[in-house]
């Protein structure tokens, strides 16, 4: 859904072959984990996930359907939106959507309900809704969202506001890419209520609540325990790439900006640099990098919003803001990052401490006559924030 708006082909195409290949293998048991399709008018989504439940279903293994609503735990898509919109919003000027009816489910559910239907013949070749006790609009998770963290939210909805309109307030409020924002607006205006089907029976699983799952991802994310995220993946940004194939940074027709500076720290310096970023931010000149961000979600990029899942570790393919990690060695004093954001071509920036030096470089590769252009105007910027950067990290 982040990467294409033809997604459902792709899903429905996805399913076949993984399908054709399984069924030449000894597996026993298929376990999909879907979406809540009840309602007589699905989202294109939601019918998109029925597709592809219908098309597993051929295969001749045993199979099973979970279908959820909204997940909720550290590093879910859509708690990180509720998370966002709460946090970062005081009041909200909402869609209509906001009344629909959903029953949340806590991701220490979902793994039980998965794990304990493996193999459990009493599942098979049968589709169940999973949740948790509470029905709640999407308002109401909001505000008691609020309330778990003693946040003064007041929430308006207006009838007004178009499906085009509601996606670009996800998109900018968010870290949800555009093209993920419109699948789900087009699905929030649909009902996913659970049918009383008595799998927690059956599977011996007793529910937590919508708060109580609010409470184990504060905790999990104050713990800096987050074990993934969908940010990191790399439908969270706007590139489709094989990082190896931009681990090595080229040496000729680049620009480059390079800054060596003594260290007088070594283990100071790599701490600042592995939390770069996120919540610490980028230590010098924040304005500009904020203004960056704010500029690239203009032009469809992925700004700061993504932050970076955990707060001092750094592993390849993680995200960190607009950036992609491409190598991570701490104990070598090498990082090197791949830039996400909008740009008339391709750019790096990468940190290494050798013999108590820190040789921060930021390298650009120019598309055209356009993306020559872009480097000479950055430029006087360049000096200003990079040099400040590498003074700061020596600190």
């Amino acid at each position: 859904m982040s990467s294409s708006t033809k997604y459902a082909k792709l899903e429905k195409e996805s399913a076949k072959n993984f399908r054709c290949i399984i069924e030449k293998t000894n597996v026993n048991h298929v376990v999909y984990l879907s979406g809540i399709i009840n309602d007589n008018n699905l989202s294109k989504h939601l019918s998109s996930r029925k597709e592809v439940e219908i098309e597993l279903s051929k295969g001749s293994y045993h199979f099973t359907t979970l279908r959820a609503g909204i997940i909720i735990g550290s590093g879910s898509a859509s708690f990180e939106i509720i998370r966002d919109l709460v946090e970062k919003l005081p009041i909200m000027i909402a869609p209509k959507w906001l009344k629909t009816r959903c029953q949340p489910v806590g991701i220490t559910d979902v793994i039980a309900f998965l794990s304990k239907t493996i193999f459990n013949s009493l599942t098979f070749n049968k589709n169940f809704d999973i949740g948790s006790p509470d029905i709640l609009t999407y308002k109401e998770m909001l505000l008691e969202y609020a309330r778990s963290r003693r946040l003064k939210r007041f929430i308006f909805t207006i009838p007004i506001m178009s499906p085009k309109l509601s996606s670009y307030w996800l998109y900018f409020v968010t870290a949800t890419s555009y093209k993920l924002a419109i699948a789900l607006v087009d699905s929030m205006k649909v009902e996913v209520v659970c049918r009383n089907n008595k799998l927690s029976q059956l599977l011996g699983i007793k529910t937590i609540t919508y708060r109580d799952s609010l409470e184990k991802a504060f905790s999990k994310i104050q713990d800096n325990a987050i074990v993934s995220s969908w940010k990191d993946s790399m439908i969270s940004g706007r590139l489709n790439i094989k990082l190896s194939d931009f681990l090595d940074v080229p040496k000729h027709g680049c620009f480059k900006d390079t800054r060596t500076k003594p260290v007088i720290n070594r283990e100071k310096t790599l701490n600042k640099i592995w939390m770069i970023g996120g919540n610490v931010g980028w230590y010098y000149g924040t304005w500009l990098w904020k203004l960056r961000g704010f500029i690239d979600k203009l032009f469809g990029g992925v700004g700061l919003r993504r932050g970076r899942t955990h707060q001092t570790n750094l592993l390849v393919g993680d995200a960190v803001d607009f950036w992609r990690v491409l190598y991570s060695n701490k104990q070598e004093g090498r990082l090197l990052l791949f830039a996400e954001m909008r740009l008339p071509g391709e750019a790096w920036l990468e940190f290494r401490l050798v013999d108590n030096f820190l040789t921060q470089t930021a390298t650009f590769r120019p598309k055209g006559i356009g993306g020559r252009l872009y480097w000479y105007f950055v430029y006087p910027f360049h000096g200003f924030i990079f040099n400040g950067l590498a003074n700061k990290l020596i600190k």
